[in-house]
C-alpha cells in the first residue's frame, strides 16, 4: 500500500503547506472509520479526509463527496464540539513512522485558548485517529480496551501513550554514521536491510533507494564499500524532500496499481503518470477501492440472504421441472381413453392389457393399453379420462410456478448485479425496496425509518461531450428508461442482468456509440466479455404493467458483439 512512513513524510509536508493557520469550518464523519474536515485557509476550502481504515488508512485532501448519515454518530458530535471553529497549528510526522499528529487550536468552554492534538495511526488494523487534551485521551474512533490490548489501551479519560518506536532510524535523524553502523550488522540483500535499518520504509520504497545508492535491481551487502554506500544513501535522504513530482505507477490496463512520492528509477518509467499532488493521486487511487470494499461489507448480509433464497428457487424449479416431466404422459391417458370408448367391443372380459388401433397415429400403428381386470372397459376408459384430468392440472399448475420461479430467479439475479454496482447507501436501499416489495425479504421493523433520498444514476461524458446516462440498479434503470426522450437511444446487455443506458442525444453519434456499447457492456453480468448489447430507440421500449422494477420489452432492435475492458472504462469521463 502506498501509504508508508515515506509517503506519509510527503502528504504531511504538502498538507502543511495548503492548509497551515487554516480554520475548520466543519467536521462530518461520513463511515465510522473516517472523519472529513473542511478547512478554510489561503482563501479556499479543502476538504481534510483523515481514515483509520484496517485496508485503508490514509490521510489527504479529497475532492469525492461522500454520503452523511442522517444522524451524526457521537463520536463526529464531540469533533464538532473541540475542533470546529478552531485553527490548525501543527501539522507533522513523528519519527519517520506512520503517524500523523495535528494541533488545533480552539477555545474551551470557559472561552479561554486550548490545544487539541489529534493522532492519526496508519498502522492497518492497529489504525486509530485520537484526539487529546492535557496529555489524556477525550476519545478514540476505535475503542481498544485492555481485553483487546495489554500494551496500549485507547479509551477516554486515559492518558495517551503513543505507539512504540520501531529500533531502526529516524529519517530525519539519519547519518552516514549511524546509517553505517547498522548495515555493518546486517547481510544479504541491501534493500531489506535498509528497511531494517530506517524508519517509515515499505519494501518497494527499500528496493528504490537501494536502486538509486548503487544502479543495481538486486545488490549484496557484501559486494559494496558500507562506508562509501552509508554516505551515499544518506546524502540521497537528506534531498529527500525535494524530490518530485508525485507519480502513479499503473499496469498493464493503465489502471492505478500504486501512489509513489516521486519517479522510481527501479519500476517502468514508461508506466509512472505524474500527478499536479500527492492528494490528487491518493485520492484518485483510493476512492473507488475504499467504496468498493464498504459497499461490500455493508451489502454481505443482504447478499448472503439473497443467495439463500436463490439456491432454494433453484431446487424448486428442479422440482418443478420433474413435475412437468412427470405429466408430459397425459396425452397418452387421453388417447387410451378415447381408443378405449370407440373400440370396447374388442377388449376381451378379464384381460388386463389390449392391442387396439391407434387412429390419432399418423401410420395406423396399435397401441398397447394396460387394464384393470376389476372393471369393465368403460370403467377403464373413465379411470384413464381422470388421469387426464389429473395430470393436465398438475401440468398448468405447474407450468404457472414455473413460470412465477423464472421470475423470482431473474430478479433475484438482477438484484446480485445491482449489490456489485451499488456505491451509496442509497444505491443498497434501491435494492433492498425492490425485493421488500416482492415480498422475498421482509422490511426491518422498530422505529419508522426516514425516507432516502433517491439515488442517483451515473453518468458519463462521450469524447464529443455527448451525457451518457447508466442505471446502477432496477429502480434507477426505470428511471433511466422513463425520463429518456423517444428519439434517445436506449442499450442493454442481451438475456443478461444490466444497466439501461442512455445516451442522451436524438442523433447519435459514432463516438457515443461506442462508447455507449462499452458502457453497457461493462455494467452487465458478461462484465464487458464479449456481450451481446441490444440496441434501440426509447420509443420502442415499453414497460408492462404490473411487471417488477428494471423490466421492459423491446422491438426494432440491433445486437452488436462488444468487449470492454476495466481501463477503457476508466478512461471514460464521468459528469
Amino acid at each position: 500500500m502506498p501509504m508508508d512512513g515515506l509517503t506519509l513524510g510527503f502528504i504531511a509536508r504538502e498538507l502543511a503547506e495548503k492548509l497551515q493557520d487554516g480554520r475548520i469550518e466543519k467536521v462530518t464523519q461520513p463511515e465510522k472509520d473516517m472523519l472529513v474536515l473542511l478547512v478554510r485557509a489561503q482563501g479556499k476550502n479543502y476538504k481534510l479526509l483523515l481514515s483509520a481504515a484496517p485496508s485503508f488508512a490514509r490521510v489527504h485532501i479529497t475532492n469525492a463527496s461522500y454520503q452523511n448519515p442522517q444522524d451524526a454518530p457521537m463520536f463526529c458530535m464531540l469533533m464538532r464540539k473541540h475542533l470546529q471553529g478552531g485553527r490548525l497549528t501543527c501539522l507533522e510526522q513523528l519519527g519517520g513512522d506512520r503517524l500523523l499528529r495535528l494541533v488545533i487550536e480552539n477555545r474551551d468552554e470557559l472561552g479561554d485558548s486550548a490545544p487539541r492534538e489529534l493522532y492519526l495511526e496508519l498502522m492497518g488494523r492497529h489504525s486509530n485517529l485520537t484526539l487529546v487534551m492535557n496529555g489524556k485521551i477525550v476519545d478514540a474512533i476505535r475503542h481498544v480496551s485492555g481485553d483487546m490490548s495489554r500494551v496500549r489501551q485507547a479509551l477516554p479519560g486515559l492518558p495517551f501513550v503513543l505507539p512504540p518506536e520501531q529500533d531502526k532510524i529516524d529519517p530525519a535523524q539519519l547519518t552516514p554514521e549511524n546509517l553505517f553502523a547498522r548495515l555493518s550488522l546486517l547481510s544479504g540483500p541491501l534493500d531489506k536491510a535498509l528497511a531494517a535499518s530506517i524508519r517509515g520504509l515499505s519494501p518497494v520504497a527499500a528496493r528504490e533507494l537501494a536502486f538509486r545508492a548503487t544502479g543495481l535491481q538486486k545488490a549484496d551487502i557484501k559486494d559494496f564499500d558500507l562506508q562509501q554506500l552509508s554516505q551515499v544513501i544518506a546524502a540521497f535522504m537528506e534531498k529527500l524532500h525535494r524530490m518530485g513530482p508525485p507519480t502513479a505507477q499503473l499496469n498493464g490496463d493503465q489502471l492505478i496499481a500504486d501512489i509513489l512520492p516521486f519517479p522510481y528509477l527501479s519500476l517502468d518509467t514508461d508506466l509512472q503518470r505524474p500527478y499536479p499532488s500527492l492528494s490528487l493521486a491518493l485520492d484518485d487511487f483510493y476512492f473507488g477501492r475504499d467504496r468498493r470494499e464498504r459497499m461490500n461489507q455493508k451489502s454481505a448480509s443482504l447478499k448472503r440472504l439473497i443467495k439463500n433464497i436463490l439456491e432454494r428457487d433453484e431446487k424448486k424449479l428442479a422440482l418443478q421441472e420433474e413435475e412437468l416431466t412427470a405429466s408430459a404422459r397425459m396425452e397418452e391417458y387421453r388417447i387410451a381413453g378415447e381408443l378405449l370408448t370407440a373400440q370396447s367391443y374388442l377388449v376381451p372380459r378379464g384381460a388386463d392389457k389390449v392391442q387396439l388401433q391407434n387412429f390419432y397415429d399418423e401410420k395406423g400403428g396399435m397401441m398397447e393399453i394396460e387394464l384393470d381386470v376389476a372393471l369393465n372397459p368403460a370403467q377403464n376408459a373413465q379411470k384413464y379420462f381422470k388421469r387426464y384430468r389429473k395430470a393436465k392440472a398438475a401440468q398448468d399448475i405447474a407450468k404457472e410456478q414455473k413460470e412465477k420461479t423464472l421470475a423470482e430467479i431473474e430478479l433475484l439475479e438482477q438484484a446480485l448485479f445491482d449489490l456489485e454496482e451499488s456505491e451509496t447507501e442509497n444505491d443498497l436501499s434501491d435494492v433492498r425496496k425492490v425485493l421488500e416489495e416482492h415480498g422475498l425479504v421482509r422490511a426491518p421493523g422498530g422505529k419508522k425509518k426516514v425516507k432516502q433520498p433517491e439515488s442517483a444514476p451515473m453518468r458519463f461524458a462521450a469524447p464529443d461531450g455527448t451525457e451518457i446516462v447508466v442505471g446502477k440498479n432496477s429502480a434507477q434503470n426505470d428511471r433511466v428508461t422513463g425520463s429518456a426522450r423517444g428519439n434517445e437511444t436506449w442499450l442493454h446487455a442481451k438475456d443478461m442482468p444490466g444497466s439501461h443506458v442512455i445516451i442522451r442525444s436524438e442523433s447519435a453519434s459514432p463516438e457515443a456509440m461506442q462508447t455507449a456499447l462499452k458502457l453497457a457492456a461493462w455494467y452487465s453480468k458478461g462484465k464487458g466479455v464479449s456481450v451481446p448489447v441490444d440496441y434501440t430507440l426509447r420509443k420502442f421500449v415499453k414497460k408492462p404493467g404490473g411487471s417488477p422494477a428494471g423490466f421492459v420489452i423491446y422491438t426494432h432492435q440491433k445486437t452488436v458483439v462488444v468487449s470492454a475492458t476495466e481501463g477503457e472504462i476508466a478512461a471514460i469521463k464521468r459528469l
